[in-house]
């Protein structure tokens, strides 16, 4: 008996937070396809505020998803070789890098963006262009890459897997992209996870390092919650999500797909 009181306790807990955390999203999501929202559903639905988002904000949409699909791969490319050096060197040097390069997570956004601009401000095309952000979101996400990467590759005897390859005839290329890769794919598609979603999500960061030419989807969202109807700056936040959960929900089945 008590058992099913704690049951159902806990359920009506978990189902009064959900609602605490959905019930503002859902809100203003309803925001953004009524014609006038303090009137409410009653005014009317409508898509007039979506298309006003995308005749002015699409460009902000596109250079939000470049960003964060040049932030992926560019964490692909550095995370995973990084995660695979650190766990097999092992040691104090390599805990003195890891803790170096996870580093950035304990520095404000903002502090990280001032660095950038004190540090290369001063080359004009670098600054002003797309590239200056993706820079900043790389050194904010590459922790996440590399953690979840070094996180699997410990848990497992990789050490054994590279020297049973090895002792096949197998070379560095073979084992790495054959044994290595397979064995850590799990922990590569969380970090891909955390760092696309990371990167079109981040606002503290790319709001110093943007120029007029360069807002990206958090910076444009702001700016439309700013100076633009309720309903607009609402709308923005809904393509905001049907840009970003199917991709979740993609890459989180991946995640958890058993290879």
């Amino acid at each position: 008996m008590k058992s099913r009181t704690l049951f159902w306790l806990q359920l009506a807990f978990t189902l009064v937070l959900c609602a605490f955390l959905i019930g503002p999203v859902l809100l203003s999501v309803a925001a953004g396809v009524t014609e006038n929202y303090f009137l409410g559903i009653t005014s009317g639905i409508t898509v007039r505020w979506v298309m006003e988002v995308l005749a002015l904000y699409m460009d902000t949409i596109y250079l939000s998803l470049w960003i964060a699909v040049c932030c992926l791969l560019s964490n692909l490319v550095l995370g995973v070789p990084m995660a695979y050096v650190l766990a097999k060197k092992g040691g104090r040097l390599a805990r003195f890098l890891e803790e170096l390069i996870v580093l950035p997570i304990a520095i404000p956004g903002l502090a990280i963006a001032l660095a950038l601009i004190v540090s290369y401000g001063g080359f004009r095309d670098f600054r002003t262009g797309w590239a200056f952000i993706l820079v900043g979101h790389i050194l904010y996400t590459l922790p996440f890459m590399v953690r979840s990467v070094l996180a699997v590759l410990q848990s497992i005897n990789f050490r054994e897997l590279e020297e049973g390859a090895a002792s096949l005839g197998a070379g560095f290329r073979q084992r790495f992209f054959g044994v290595i890769i397979p064995n850590c794919r799990s922990g590569i598609l969380a970090g891909a996870l955390m760092t696309f979603t990371l990167s079109i999500g981040e606002f503290n960061l790319t709001w110093m390092l943007h120029t007029p030419l360069t807002k990206t989807l958090p910076v444009g969202l702001a700016d439309s919650y700013a100076s633009m109807r309720l309903e607009v700056a609402s709308a923005y936040t809904l393509i905001f999500f049907i840009l970003i959960v199917p991709v979740l929900i993609l890459m989180q089945a991946l995640t958890n797909r058993r290879f």
